[in-house]
C-alpha cells in the first residue's frame, strides 16, 4: 500500500495494531478522522491518552475502574459473600447486563494455557485465594468460558480453595460448551447465572 504522506502512513500502521484492523479498515477510520473536524479528533485523542494514563484496576477485584476501588466493590448493595470468577472486563459487562446477579466478582486477567505460555502465576488467583481465606465469601460462582483452558482454571481454583469449605458453583450450561462468555445472549447468560450448580455436579458430568 503506497502512501504520499508518512504521517499518513504511520497514523495506518498504528491503526493497523488493533484487533480485527486491517490495513484498508485503519485507512478507511484515519481518513475519516482527517475529514472531521480537528476539535473531535482531538477529543478522540485526549481521551485515550487520559484513560491509558490514568486508568485503574480495582484493588479488590481487579475489574477496570478510575478509583481504588470499582463501582461495583464500593456499592453497598452488592452482596460482598457472593462472588463471581470471570477472565476479563469483557465477562463483568456481559453478566452485568443481564441485570440477574447482585453480587461481587473477582477478574483472573485470563485463563490457564500451558500452550500460551499462561500458568497461574501470570493470573490474579493467589489474590482471590487471598479474599476466600478472609472469610468474607460464603459461595464462588466459576463463570469462566465452557473450554479446556476454562475448566482447566476452574479446577485448579477449585482444588485451591477446597481446604477453606465454602460454596463452589459454577455457570448452568445453558452456554454450549467451548463458547466464550462474552457472545452469549443477555437471557441465556442470565439464566445460566439463576440456575447455576454445583462445582462438584459439573465435574462429575464433565
Amino acid at each position: 500500500m503506497e502512501f504520499s504522506s508518512k504521517l499518513l502512513e504511520n497514523a495506518v500502521d498504528e491503526m493497523s495494531q488493533l484487533p480485527g484492523i486491517g490495513k484498508r479498515t485503519a485507512l478507511r477510520l484515519v481518513l475519516h478522522l482527517i475529514k472531521q473536524p480537528k476539535e473531535q479528533t482531538m477529543r478522540l485523542s485526549e481521551s485515550l491518552q487520559q484513560m491509558r494514563q490514568e486508568i485503574n484496576f480495582c484493588d479488590n477485584c481487579y475489574n477496570i475502574s478510575d478509583t481504588t476501588f470499582c463501582e461495583i466493590c464500593a456499592n453497598p448493595k452488592r452482596d460482598p459473600k457472593v462472588v463471581c470468577v470471570v477472565e476479563d472486563i469483557r465477562d463483568v459487562m456481559a453478566i452485568e447486563n443481564t441485570s440477574q446477579y447482585r453480587g461481587q466478582y473477582h477478574v483472573l486477567g485470563g485463563k490457564i494455557s500451558p500452550m500460551d505460555g499462561i500458568g497461574p502465576g501470570e493470573l490474579h488467583i493467589k489474590p482471590l485465594v487471598e479474599r476466600v481465606r478472609s472469610g468474607v465469601i460464603e459461595e464462588l460462582i466459576f463463570a469462566l468460558s465452557s473450554t479446556m483452558e476454562g475448566d482447566t482454571t476452574n479446577f485448579y481454583i477449585f482444588k485451591q480453595i477446597e481446604p477453606y469449605n465454602i460454596t463452589t458453583t459454577t455457570i448452568a450450561r445453558g452456554i454450549s460448551v467451548g463458547d466464550e462468555l462474552e457472545y452469549a445472549d443477555e437471557v441465556t447468560l442470565g439464566r445460566s447465572i439463576l440456575n447455576r450448580i454445583p462445582f462438584e455436579s459439573s465435574l462429575k458430568n464433565s
